[in-house]
């Protein structure tokens, strides 16, 4: 009878385990919504399937850009253009297994001297 229940236990942890770790990153509607990180770009690279990632110098945080490079965005231009120079990126607010010390971020706006570069908010709502 208590394997019955152990069964059940472990099946339903599994379950909302698995909920968890598939689960979209949440895309604010508001960029007032949004965490807040500036810092001079260290480097910009590809990574992922068509990503951009993006580290700030004293932030071990990597912050990219989900399909960056489907949006159009040109990775060499974005190195040039970006790297040495102070940047200001909002991120949603979340957690997941998959993270658990939260060292990756998915970057929902990117601010460069004044403008928009990207903005994820408003290709999405």
């Amino acid at each position: 009878m208590i394997k019955k229940y152990v069964y059940i236990f472990l099946g339903l942890s599994f379950f909302i385990f698995a909920a968890m770790i598939f689960r979209p990153v949440p895309i604010p509607k508001d960029a007032e919504d949004c965490l807040v990180a500036e810092g001079k770009v260290v480097s910009v690279y590809a990574g992922g399937p068509n990503d951009i990632k993006f580290r700030l110098e004293g932030d071990k945080t990597t912050y990219y850009i989900n399909r960056g490079l489907e949006y159009g965005l040109v990775l060499e231009d974005l190195q040039k253009e970006l790297t040495g120079n102070m940047v200001k990126i909002r991120y949603p607010k979340y957690w997941t297994p998959l993270d658990p010390n939260n060292s990756i971020k998915h970057l929902c706006i990117l601010e460069y001297n004044g403008s928009e570069i990207f903005n994820e908010i408003e290709l999405v709502h």
